[in-house]
């Protein structure tokens, strides 16, 4: 027979269980809420981003340069917005499609990254053959993503950082093209992307994603900043 003392105590947990539950999805649902502002300032920057990079590629008066750059600023907003919509949306059915088209989003990036510095600065076979890596490799990741989002997460993690650190093989060159200046903020870009990774696989720190956001809106600016000021202004290139 099952005591008055006992049911009191089934009753005090299961309370305990629900006071605890509900503060955990208070705290999931800042956290997404956070996750959410912090690149919905993404898309706002990229959208402004994007219409600076234009205005600034007509000043070589090439629309090589200027298709170049768009393809960086729209890759650019694209990530921002599925990101904003997927965490805006979380609790949602839309979240599965929204999820692969923010996975989808960081390949589209990186490979939109690597355009304006492969066609405009490196130029020629080499800038043609970075530039059919990053995007073969992209597309690959994407198609991949389709299939596999959710799993074999780490594999996920190790393909994003060796699609963005490819370039390594023309690092020469492009140091050559782009400057001093101009090198140091692509770099920067690239080393805020991969350490921003060191919280988005930390799960048990609190705000860990908002944190990875953070770094990648940091990685976008200074690679922004290297195509505004010594890519998009650059001479045609003749091959």
């Amino acid at each position: 027979m099952v005591t008055k003392k006992e049911i009191t105590k089934t009753i005090k947990d299961q309370s305990k269980e629900t006071i605890e539950e509900l503060l955990a999805k208070g705290d999931s649902l800042k956290e997404e809420v956070a996750s959410a502002i912090t690149h919905g300032l993404g898309v706002i920057f990229s959208i402004v981003a994007l219409v600076m990079l234009i205005l600034q590629a007509t000043k070589s008066g090439s629309a090589w340069n200027i298709t170049a750059v768009s393809i960086f600023g729209a890759t650019m907003i694209l990530l921002y917005l599925f990101s904003t919509l997927m965490h805006s949306l979380m609790h949602t059915k839309a979240n599965k499609v929204l999820q692969i088209l923010d996975h989808a989003g960081i390949y589209l990036l990186i490979a939109g990254s690597y355009t304006p510095f492969a066609l405009i600065t490196l130029r020629g076979p080499l800038g043609w053959t970075l530039l059919g890596i990053v995007w073969g490799v992209g597309i690959l990741g994407i198609i991949w993503k389709l299939y596999s989002t959710g799993k074999h997460v780490w594999i996920s993690n190790a393909s994003y950082l060796i699609l963005g650190w490819c370039c390594l093989f023309a690092i020469k060159p492009m140091y050559e093209a782009l400057g001093l200046q101009g090198f140091l903020l692509l770099l920067g870009g690239g080393l805020a992307y991969s350490l921003g990774v060191i919280f988005y696989v930390w799960a048990r720190l609190p705000y860990n994603h908002a944190i990875w956001h953070l770094f990648v809106l940091a990685g976008s600016v200074l690679i922004f900043l290297s195509i505004f000021y010594y890519v998009a202004p650059a001479p045609a290139p003749l091959s």
